[in-house]
């Protein structure tokens, strides 16, 4: 088994500025870190317990398999913030069967990301880091 140190996801976005504007402004993610210069330079935000690296340029955006999934602790109030800031909400926070709430949300390159709530009676929540 390799021991994994750490992590995050990389995403090669095919405009840098907007997809920067998209993570650090609307959704509001906290930088981790930055590097390089320029308009391809990397920036490192904070995704609770890993991190998104956005960082360069892609030709085509990234492959349409690609989601994101973020837990909230309240996925009403993140919806009300999220489409103040003009965030494109695919479908608004639903209680699924399973039991999680989710809302679906999309970034400029069209990756999907699942903005999730786990309830307190939530069967996940007896499970410690998840």
């Amino acid at each position: 088994m390799v021991h994994v140190l750490s992590s995050r996801v990389l995403l090669r976005p095919t405009d840098p500025e907007r997809s920067r504007a998209f993570y650090g402004e609307a959704l509001g993610l906290a930088v981790c870190r930055e590097f390089g210069t320029g308009p391809e330079r990397g920036t490192v935000y904070f995704l609770g317990g890993g991190h998104l690296e956005v960082a360069g340029r892609a030709e085509q955006p990234p492959a349409p398999g690609l989601m994101l999934w973020l837990q909230v602790a309240d996925a009403e109030a993140a919806h009300e913030e999220l489409a103040e800031r003009g965030v494109e909400v695919l479908r608004p926070p639903v209680r699924e069967p399973w039991g999680l709430v989710e809302m679906w949300i999309r970034d400029p390159d069209g990756v999907r990301i699942c903005v999730v709530e786990v309830p307190p009676d939530h069967p996940m929540r007896s499970r410690p880091g998840i």
